[in-house]
């Protein structure tokens, strides 16, 4: 598929040049083809997703790859006419009577690379967002994920042209002639590194990127917070897809005289969530036999040096399960506390003073997602304005993800751009500033020489700008 990458983005530009005006109709015609044909293949996408990662539950591939989808895709269709709408703006004095405005239009061929943890939700939110801003789209899922990415390709061969939606198949090399095409916009959700060499790809042909990585995402509990309360939800956000998940929580920040009380209870919820174990048919497996690899390593060293590790039941029966670990202040400076976990293991780090855990977020890249739990207005606040990050949710994790009512996206490390509703609809549409002058206008003001009245005019509205 990779040869014909080159002319399958031809046909896409010459449709869009054919049609630069993408109609309302058009337009909604195409998310409701997406809808129809995701509703079709939902029977399909959740059997694939669960053999692609070994065992994944239904209802948490439904409720995280084909709810939300479905979420972006209706809230598109429901706001569709608002959003295109021309925005009329207001005119600075010394320029009326002009008119201004803003007219959103479509950019072209826009290019989507999905990763593996969400193949579904992650494939057709940024393609929902890129349909209804007027775009034709090519799409790389992740080659991790070969069953569901050729789940994904039928569906999407069934419903569209090849004009209208692509899907490109194949590995890593794939994937990088897909970042050397000269999209009018690329966008990557993935890890920081590629994330970086998307970027630079893209640089080449001045093409503009979104990037949705990831980091570590801090969770903190402070003084006032509900402990059993927060215990369940961090536990909840950790475990979700077996930790896969790019603003899992990737470590907690507890005061110090309840980093013990706080093991006991996040372990308690897990075992709560999973009273078989890792073996649990609500647990996910892992995508791959070197991601576990990894994870056990990280895990290795941190027993090494001396952490305690507080582990769930393993069980027998999945190889590819791996039981949830807490880790109790670890080294700083082992793998586990310098990489983004991706996986099912909580590092829980003691701070004297809640000074000291933003001092010690703040040392760090920009989090994706920032997690604090206090029951206190004040804390809450001071985490709210003293910390940055892509998006924060007070006494929960990982549900602002799923508000389309939002932006979502990183900061720094964590990414650039954002998208979901509205914030998707801009991002890959070209929100085009117009300015209207009428034949009778005071502009003769601006032109040389300035001397006499028109001097003393221009000083005087210098006063109104």
């Amino acid at each position: 598929m990779s040869t014909e990458m080159p002319s399958v983005f031809e046909a896409m530009r010459r449709a869009h040049r054919a049609e630069p005006v993408v109609s309302y109709e058009v337009r909604l015609d195409r998310l409701t083809r997406l809808e129809n044909a995701l509703t079709k293949a939902e029977p399909t996408l959740l059997t694939a997703m669960s053999d692609d990662f070994s065992h994944r539950s239904a209802q948490e591939s439904q409720t995280f790859d084909i709810d939300v989808s479905f979420g972006e895709i209706r809230t598109a269709k429901r706001h569709l006419k608002a959003w295109m709408k021309i925005r009329r703006i207001r005119t600075p004095l010394i320029y009326k009577p002009a008119r201004a405005e803003i007219r959103p239009q479509p950019l072209g061929v826009v290019g989507v690379i999905a990763p593996w943890n969400f193949p579904v939700m992650l494939s057709l939110a940024p393609i929902a967002a890129a349909l209804a801003a007027g775009n034709r789209v090519m799409l790389k899922p992740s080659e991790l994920t070969p069953r569901t990415s050729a789940a994904l390709r039928d569906m999407i061969t069934d419903a569209f042209a090849p004009d209208e939606i692509s899907v490109i198949t194949g590995g890593p090399d794939v994937s990088a002639a897909f970042s050397d095409l000269p999209f009018d916009h690329l966008f990557f959700t993935g890890s920081t590194a590629v994330g970086r060499k998307v970027a630079e790809a893209a640089a080449r042909n001045l093409t503009p990127v979104t990037l949705e990585l990831g980091g570590k995402s801090p969770a903190i509990l402070m003084p006032s917070a509900d402990l059993d309360r927060a215990a369940r939800r961090i536990a909840w956000g950790k475990t979700a897809n077996a930790g896969q998940v790019c603003v899992a929580p990737d470590y907690v920040l507890v005061p110090r005289h309840k980093i013990g009380p706080m093991a006991d209870a996040v372990m308690g919820a897990m075992m709560r969530f999973y009273p078989q174990g890792a073996q649990s048919p609500d647990f996910a497996g892992i995508i791959t036999e070197r991601h576990l690899a990894r994870l056990d390593a990280l895990l290795s060293e941190a027993k090494m040096r001396g952490a305690e590790v507080i582990r769930l039941d393993g069980g027998t029966g999945n190889a590819r399960k791996f039981a949830p670990a807490l880790v109790l202040d670890p080294p700083l400076d082992i793998a586990l506390m310098q990489e983004e976990i991706f996986g099912p293991i909580l590092p829980i780090l003691p701070y004297d003073t809640p000074q000291e855990a933003l001092d010690f977020v703040a040392g760090r890249d920009h989090p994706l997602a920032l997690y604090v739990f206090a029951e206190d207005r004040a804390e809450q606040n001071l985490w709210l304005d003293h910390s940055i990050s892509g998006g924060v949710t007070v006494n929960d994790t990982v549900i602002h993800v799923g508000f389309d009512t939002l932006p979502f996206g990183g900061v720094g490390a964590s990414g650039m751009g954002a998208y979901h509703g509205r914030a998707g609809f801009e991002t890959f549409s070209h929100l085009k500033p117009v300015v209207r002058q009428v034949k009778w206008n005071g502009m003769a003001l601006v032109e040389p020489p300035f001397k006499g009245l028109k001097a003393r005019l221009l000083k005087r509205l210098r006063s109104f700008m």
